[in-house]
């Protein structure tokens, strides 16, 4: 058997009635079967599930990988990825239909001349939380959902995924893996495998990205490339818990203004703010500064935090009042985010103090800040200035 072009990978658990849909049109590819495999992640035996993948294993290379630990999204793909053999590495979900082209076009549109580049191609209907809970969803046979894909006309020259019709801005924000693709050679190259200490709904596969675009890799929006978002219950709040704590964990790994925006306002909306973003903090620094920043000190085991220090190029910082504090702490820790969200728990803070810097900053951003110290020194919010 010759080598796949493409692997796809499905992370699965407990979506069976996506997970068929999108085996069925994997099935119907144009591709033939022996130019791509599907490897699905899995953490446990169901005699459910293998009786969905005996419904399409004669028409696909179906493989699947399977642990006995705890199901978690990053976990189940690089269970599958580490089992790839295809050129290219296309990460989808479980609940990802692609239209019968959509592997070909795929391949021979990006990756035919050996291109590295990280192809993000649109999904119809990826709403994320942004639409709600689903308490209930009907299940509706394939014939309808092909109907569907059959009348998506126009969707390349018009995108009807978010995503595509603003400006990309920071590369990695759009690296949703409903459906991305990379090289394999580069993803080993570069290990660029899903960090499994994201637990939790959300911000594992940005993440990702944020490593993807380190690497110098194009993050490219291909609108040609495309699939439908397969509906399933969904508790909005419960994963809104959940990336709350994984955007600390992202801001805590690679502390920045870009993660910083996406940590406060979103993945989607950090990506129209960051550019205006820059120039107000531009606009309030003064001569020597080059960004804002946040300084947390701890003296005899009470943490006090600073937010919107002044500070140079190399993290030094500008404001005098703050410089005496760290002189006499036991711990200082200075990270380059103004405030907006910073990677701390909440009330781990005795004193939080906001600099008049940012009181300069447009409305928006000035909410934020106030917000992470009202949070940082508890429910009463006494120690927030």
């Amino acid at each position: 058997m010759r080598q796949p072009k493409l692997s796809l990978i499905i992370p699965y658990e407990r979506r069976l009635d996506n997970l068929r849909l999108a085996l069925q049109g994997l099935a119907r590819q144009t591709m033939s079967p022996a130019d791509f495999e599907v490897v699905v992640g899995t953490t446990k035996y169901d005699d459910d599930y293998v009786a969905t993948c005996r419904e399409v294993v004669d028409r696909i290379n179906l493989v699947t990988v399977m642990s006995d630990e705890r199901f978690e999204i990053p976990r189940a793909r690089n269970l599958a990825m580490r089992q790839a053999t295809g050129d290219v590495i296309v990460n989808i979900d479980a609940d990802t239909l692609l239209p019968p082209h959509g592997l070909q076009h795929l391949y021979e549109r990006h990756y035919a001349f050996g291109q590295n580049a990280c192809v993000v191609g649109q999904v119809v209907g990826y709403g994320n939380n942004y639409d709600g809970d689903v308490s209930h969803v009907v299940p509706e046979p394939f014939e309808i959902w092909q109907k569907r894909l059959e009348d998506l006309h126009g969707i390349v020259e018009r995108p009807r995924d978010p995503r595509f019709q603003v400006e990309h801005v920071i590369p990695w924000s759009f690296a949703w893996t409903g459906l991305v693709a990379l090289p394999a050679g580069l993803v080993r190259k570069h290990d660029l495998y899903f960090d499994e200490s994201f637990i939790g709904w959300g911000v594992d596969d940005i993440e990702w990205g944020y490593r993807i675009a380190a690497t110098g890799t194009p993050i490219l929006l291909r609108p040609d490339a495309y699939a439908i978002h397969l509906p399933h219950v969904r508790d909005s709040a419960a994963n809104f818990v959940t990336e709350a704590i994984t955007y600390r964990q992202f801001l805590r790994k690679w502390p920045g203004p870009d993660v910083e925006l996406a940590a406060a306002f979103s993945d989607y909306e950090a990506n129209g703010l960051y550019l205006d973003y820059l120039a107000a903090v531009r606009a309030v620094l003064r001569d020597g500064a080059d960004l804002l920043g946040t300084v947390r000190v701890v003296t005899d085991g009470t943490a006090s935090l600073f937010l919107g220090v002044p500070l140079d190029r190399e993290h030094h910082i500008l404001d005098a009042e703050v410089r005496d504090v760290t002189r006499s702490a036991a711990s200082v820790e200075i990270l380059p985010l103004a405030g907006l969200a910073v990677p701390y728990e909440d009330g781990s803070a005795a004193n939080c103090r906001v600099l008049p810097t940012i009181d300069r900053l447009p409305a928006k951003y000035v909410a934020k800040v106030r917000a992470t110290a009202r949070r940082l020194v508890g429910a009463d919010a006494e120690g927030a200035r």
